[in-house]
């Protein structure tokens, strides 16, 4: 999907599927490359210390999925309950690699939640601290949810995982910039949405596909965060390419997933105004809707 005021197009790299065709060993989150780039450093209360990857960059900039992950890893530090529940994301400026700043903040704790706030600067050359991206959360424990499910949603219609195509199964766009993240991704989109790929979009603003980490780490509720917005942008099922820039992203976390390879599928209803809606909706190995997004973007302007 888009990247966070990045590269949506980021996402198209990163987001054709990527590799082959039997899952990576499970690592555990101390081995996990997702777990080593999101870590954050208590410097002060409330203040942590983090370095922007350059592996989880597209085109060029850092992708939004990723520094929600990070900054939701610093919320989960800072608040007394251990699981996002629902983060509301603004993206102000585009992030680059390196050094960032974290900070933190309790808006209100209470039994069952406690709501927090973090923003996310990096310096410029000019010494200036810019402010990245804002997020206002909730937070609460998934484990102590009721088992009660009254739902008519169903799981996407996806082609079965060994039918739908990763990066090495065909032709990828040339997009300028870094492609780092698909090296991190595995990625397989259903072939009903890549027609983008071969130049023969379906005009239907759909994308779907299964979704995993390219170093078999099993999903948890901090790695949801990266998944909703991780697939390529729906404006290329649209006809259009280029940069989609995120301006938001809500995400809530529904359930902690069960292991396996997660089924995403995002559409777009409405292109208007050189804006558009991306909705997400990741389901788990055991059929269970684990996570759902809605993101605002800008439309590719090329």
């Amino acid at each position: 999907m888009s990247t966070s005021t990045e590269t949506a197009a980021s996402t198209a790299t990163a987001k054709s599927p990527a590799t082959a065709a039997s899952p990576s060993p499970a690592k555990s989150p101390a081995t996990s490359e997702f777990d080593r780039d999101t870590a954050v450093t208590l410097r002060a209360p409330g203040v942590y210390d983090a370095d922007l990857s350059a592996g989880w960059t597209i085109i060029h900039a850092v992708n939004g999925g990723y520094l929600l992950a990070l900054l939701g890893r610093a919320l989960g530090d800072h608040l007394p309950h251990p699981d996002p529940f629902t983060i509301s994301a603004h993206y102000l400026t585009p992030s680059v690699p390196g050094p960032a700043v974290i900070r933190t903040e309790t808006v209100r704790t209470g039994r069952t939640l406690s709501t927090g706030q973090a923003s996310l600067f990096q310096y410029v050359e000019d010494g200036t601290e810019v402010e990245r991206i804002r997020v206002l959360a909730s937070y609460g424990d998934l484990d102590a949810l009721p088992d009660d499910v009254r739902t008519t949603a169903h799981p996407p219609a996806i082609a079965p995982i060994e039918n739908c195509f990763g990066t090495s199964d065909g032709p990828t766009p040339q997009i300028p910039g870094s492609s780092a993240i698909t090296e991190r991704l595995d990625i397989r989109l259903d072939p009903a949405t890549v027609g983008w790929a071969v130049g023969a979009p379906s005009g239907k603003g759909e994308m779907r596909g299964w979704f995993g980490l390219a170093d078999g780490r099993e999903p948890d509720p901090l790695s949801l965060l990266l998944t909703v917005d991780a697939l390529p942008p729906t404006s290329f099922e649209l006809g259009l390419k280029g940069w989609t820039p995120t301006v938001e992203l809500t995400t809530h976390i529904r359930c902690r997933p069960a292991p396996g390879p997660l089924r995403v599928s995002i559409t777009t209803r409405n292109l208007a105004g050189g804006f558009l809606e991306e909705d997400a909706e990741v389901w788990d190995s055991a059929d269970r809707l684990v996570a759902q997004s809605r993101q605002l973007a800008r439309a590719p302007r090329g």
